[in-house]
């Protein structure tokens, strides 16, 4: 037994190191990340403002920190600014060439010159100058590229977008590989780029652990929830409203309607922000936010309408960064081939959000007053705030790189080289250098109007958008008829009788629909989208953008037959079960949710350089429609009935059917006629 065991006991022991080892290496590494995420989110940035940096440093901030990539110090500088043509002469004997040997192997990256590369090879003074200057340098600029967030502002054709969909794929191997130094490129002017470190650089927000990108992306989720729920959730105030303030019903829905437009005007400004490096995501968030939540304060005390409805509208207003912003955060975080998933559970929540507003406040205010929808709100969105404030890192990599270049010439200005500290520069200060006050408002703000006026394939989907969002909301004037109290004689809907909390209930049926259409469209994904895209990028023949509208062509058609299902049913309530409407429009809800996906996509694939401020433009259009339904929808229902009035507003979808089958068959016609589409 004795001499079992001591011969078990070498045998065990290096595996049981191993493990600790393993274990220890684990735990540090989350230690670190989390301590890195602390650092990098506003509360971690104020920190870091009032000691003056002496605490939560970065690497390059600390003593003992030395630069993994040598350009960026200085201790090679003279040595770097030849170093194109000794690396050139030597590449076939470096490691660095080695590896990317093995890479190529893979057959998914390869050394072929970017689209930079090209352009500058294209004005060297001999072919074989240019051949030189680029062996080398293009495996580092091509990865450096992969392991980046596309800069959608940058891709201007079907081709770069294409090459950027290619990177997705690429960017696969190179995290199953070991990490590989990046050296930074220099400009025309001989200034060094700073980039990443290394393929695996942890300040990339590409390369965060699965549970990092988790947390953030959860908290944008409900974030985005909470400001959607704050809407509806003052629909059950309403009738309390009328009585105490002796409103008409059209004036008393002016508390939904201008938050909703509020929200939907703040991304035309909040948007762009986000995208200016020195600014970045997080300030947009946080200032905003808390600003949101002040104003909920007195909303939740004032004892004046008129004074209520502009409170509202501000509140709308500075909550809509979740919206203006929340799928850029995505993108920022995680691939083109990873990104529809994460943004389809986005939508998932922006669109349950409303539904879930009535169900909160429907037992509560009948309860209490209708002060306390507001008071919901706060305690909604105080203890995200919280988390936002303390664990939401930037994830703009434009202005994480900014931040970079700028703790790295403050370094080497102290080692005392400000002659090569004055090198060091961000791509984002080129960018910015180079553009006008006037273009920025011009592509930001003058461009989208521009679009949609003068390109009818986007005018159209604003429109229908806008639409089928604005008979989405029509819901909150309709369902209290239909499900409540019914319609006065001679109308034959009497309603079903329920109370504002049953009410509240129904709209359940909204959520339901939304999780349906998810599952159905996160499986068309992984089992039909995703693989015929690798088929197609592997073969080198991209399908058009049209033939991503194809299951929301199905959806467009099945929409306006449950919305008349709704129709004929609910308007013969009692007689007929509530549940037969209530099915018609979770059909319709899982129906408009999958074409608002294909529309969506279809944009930023046929429109990149443009599709931030296409979906800005978008946002503005839908929740202004959205705005005024509230107001129409409650003559149209009252003078119409409810089967009349919903049957109309079904066939207004026909049409929208009819142009969504268009673009599908005459897209490509449609883009070659476009000087805003991707050629």
């Amino acid at each position: 037994m004795a001499g079992s065991g001591l011969g078990a006991t070498p045998s065990r022991t290096p595996l049981l190191s191993q493990l600790c080892n393993s274990t220890i290496d684990n735990q540090t590494q989350q230690h670190l990340e989390m301590s890195d995420l602390i650092r990098d989110a506003p509360i971690g940035q104020l920190i870091r403002l009032i000691t003056g940096n002496r605490y939560l440093q970065y690497p390059e901030e600390k003593d003992d920190w030395r630069c993994p990539v040598e350009a960026y110090s200085g201790q090679q500088a003279e040595a770097t600014q030849s170093s194109s043509q000794s690396q050139s002469t030597t590449a076939a004997t470096t490691p660095a060439d080695e590896k990317q040997v093995e890479l190529t192997k893979t057959h998914t990256l390869t050394t072929a010159p970017t689209h930079p590369d090209l352009e500058r090879a294209s004005s060297g003074s001999s072919a074989s100058s240019t051949e030189n200057q680029t062996s080398a340098p293009v495996a580092t600029s091509t990865l450096s590229r992969i392991v980046s967030r596309p800069e959608f502002s940058r891709l201007r054709t079907q081709a770069t977008l294409t090459e950027a969909l290619h990177d997705a794929i690429r960017q696969e191997t190179v995290k199953t590989q070991p990490s590989r130094p990046l050296q930074p490129e220099r400009t025309s002017d001989n200034r060094l780029l700073v980039t990443w470190y290394s393929t695996n650089d942890q300040a990339n927000p590409q390369n965060w652990s699965p549970k990092k990108k988790a947390l953030v992306i959860l908290q944008i989720y409900m974030y985005t929830l909470a400001i959607y729920i704050a809407g509806a959730i003052y629909t059950p105030a309403i009738p309390t409203l009328i009585e105490k303030f002796h409103l008409s019903p059209s004036v008393a829905s002016l508390g939904l309607s201008m938050y909703v437009l509020g929200y939907g005007l703040g991304p035309l400004i909040f948007s762009p922000l986000s995208e200016i490096p020195v600014i970045g995501r997080n300030p947009p968030y946080i200032i905003t936010f808390f600003i949101y939540l002040m104003l909920t304060i007195p909303l939740a005390l004032i004892n004046n309408y008129p004074g209520f409805v502009v409170l509202r509208f501000f509140q709308g207003f500075f909550g809509s960064p979740a919206l203006a912003t929340g799928a850029a955060t995505i993108a920022d975080i995680y691939s083109l081939l990873e990104m529809p998933y994460l943004l389809t559970g986005w939508a998932g929540f922006a669109t349950a959000g409303p539904a879930l507003g009535p169900l909160i406040s429907g037992f509560s205010v009948p309860a209490t007053s209708w002060h306390w929808s507001m008071w919901e709100v706060l305690w909604l969105g105080a203890p995200i705030f919280i988390s936002l404030f303390i664990c939401l890192p930037e994830t703009n990599s434009a202005t994480i790189l900014l931040q970079r270049a700028r703790r790295l010439r403050k370094r080497v200005t102290q080692e005392g080289k400000s002659e090569k500290a004055a090198q060091l520069v961000a791509q984002s200060e080129i960018d910015q250098a180079s553009m006008t006050p006037s273009e920025v408002a011009t592509e930001s703000l003058l461009r989208p109007f521009q679009i949609n006026l003068l390109d009818p394939a986007v005018g159209f989907t604003s429109i229908y958008i806008g639409l089928v969002y604005g008979i989405f909301y029509s819901f909150f004037e309709c369902f209290p008829l239909v499900y409540g109290s019914g319609l006065p004689q001679p109308s034959v809907t009497r309603g079903y009788g329920m109370n504002l909390g049953e009410q509240g209930l129904i709209f359940l049926s909204v959520a339901v629909g939304v999780a349906l259409s998810i599952a159905v469209y996160v499986s068309y994904l992984h089992f039909k989208a995703n693989p015929a895209l690798r088929a197609q990028l592997a073969s080198g023949a991209m399908a058009p953008p049209e033939s991503r509208l194809r299951i929301g062509l199905y959806a467009s058609v099945l929409a306006p037959a449950a919305l008349f299902m709704f129709a004929w049913t609910s308007f013969n309530s009692p007689r007929i079960h509530w549940i037969v409407p209530t099915i018609g429009i979770v059909i319709f809800v899982a129906c408009i949710f999958l074409v608002f996906q294909v529309v969506f996509l279809y944009l930023a694939l046929t429109y990149p350089r443009y599709s931030a401020s296409l979906f800005g433009m978008n946002d503005a259009v839908r929740s202004s429609v959205a705005a005024a339904s509230i107001h129409y929808s409650q003559p149209l229902f009252h003078n119409l009935g409810i089967g009349r009035g919903a049957s109309l507003l079904a066939g207004l979808t026909v049409m929208g059917v009819i142009g969504l089958f268009t673009l599908w068959k005459y897209g490509g016609w449609l883009r070659s006629k476009s000087k805003f589409a991707a050629n």
